[in-house]
């Protein structure tokens, strides 16, 4: 798959894990140097500031899309395009219209509802965007076995679980993002 702009959903907070931090300036970095252009939600603190500062020095080109409220807030300053919508709801649908693929980070409850959004869109055939998750230090690990213990109780498919691409370093996440394949099976388990 040809990616020319990721999406990535990542926390306003940097959390309390270091490595988080310094993997997510790497990614920004990687994205430029590729010349991926960056799609995320706006934001000039926590991780989203921080990804969006690495891949601006890298000289990379970053779209911010921010509601109206959050951006008298928070919102970054110097991004190469920044779109100032009304609501939530805007936002995430413009930043899954404007990527090629969609990446998760460590984030909290907003990082999650993006992310379940893009998987639930890829699940049902409504997209055939790759979705990954940058999993640093493990954060994600127990997400991933109640997905697991979904696909056991039969409310999810293991081929809808295995689209989800995971890995703990960003090039490898890139590499799997690029070679997806989006499969075709229908949702609905008997």
């Amino acid at each position: 798959m040809n990616i020319k702009s990721i999406c990535v959903f990542c926390g306003s907070n940097t959390g309390r894990d270091a490595e988080a931090a310094a993997l997510t300036v790497s990614l920004g970095a990687l994205l430029a140097r590729r010349q991926i252009e960056l799609v995320y939600g706006g934001a000039d603190c926590g991780l989203m500031g921080q990804l969006a500062d690495a891949a601006l020095a890298h000289g990379g080109r970053v779209v911010g899309i921010i509601p109206e409220e959050l951006n008298r807030r928070i919102g970054h300053r110097h991004l190469s395009e920044l779109i100032v919508v009304g609501d939530m709801r805007q936002r995430k649908r413009l930043m899954l219209e404007r990527a090629d693929a969609l990446i998760a980070l460590p984030g909290g409850i907003g990082t999650l509802e993006e992310l379940f959004e893009a998987l639930t869109l890829l699940q049902l055939g409504m997209s055939e965007k790759p979705c990954g998750i940058l999993n640093v230090n493990g954060f994600y690990d127990d997400l991933l076995r109640f997905l697991d213990h979904l696909t056991v109780e039969k409310f999810l498919r293991s081929e809808h679980r295995d689209m989800l691409q995971v890995a703990a370093a960003p090039r490898e996440l890139l590499e799997k993002l690029t070679a997806f394949q989006a499969v075709h099976v229908n949702k609905w388990c008997n």
